[in-house]
């Protein structure tokens, strides 16, 4: 079973969650395994009102594709639907939470054993893997 996992913080420093999920300015997307996290993106938006506006949460929620879950200070109802619905699940921490820490608690709990929200994210990822190896032993070709 694959061990690593794309995250996604919201953050503005990119060293804390300090940031709500609907007006967040910038994700930072890490790749977590049992050992190390590498951060893959950085992500800005411009400037994002709390206002109800569900357009801007689908550019969001497009960019995090990939992503097991995201961190974040707050999250609305209609977010929290469209963020499981497809597949991301979304982690409410305390403002001014240390993204390292955060990590670091992450990988813990990859070692000792996931949550329910990790393992099937963990199973996910790994059902793709297996796809694309089978698809490959049948011969495929683009």
């Amino acid at each position: 079973m694959a061990t690593s996992l794309k995250i996604a913080f919201c953050t503005d420093d990119m060293k804390t969650v300090n940031q709500h999920f609907g007006s967040a300015k910038t994700f930072a997307i890490y790749l977590v395994d049992l050992e190390q996290s590498n951060l893959l993106e950085v992500a800005e938006f411009g400037k994002l009102d709390q206002d109800g506006n569900e357009d801007k949460l689908s550019t969001k929620i497009d960019l995090l594709d990939g992503c097991a879950a995201v961190y974040c200070e707050a999250v609305g109802a209609s977010a929290i639907r469209q963020l499981v619905a497809a597949g991301i699940q979304p982690v409410k921490v305390y403002r001014g939470s240390q993204i390292a820490d955060l990590i670091s608690d992450f990988q813990a709990e990859l070692r000792s054993g996931p949550s329910a929200w990790v393992a099937k994210a963990l199973a996910k990822q790994s059902g793709s893997v297996e796809k694309f190896t089978q698809m490959e032993a049948d011969g495929w070709d683009e």
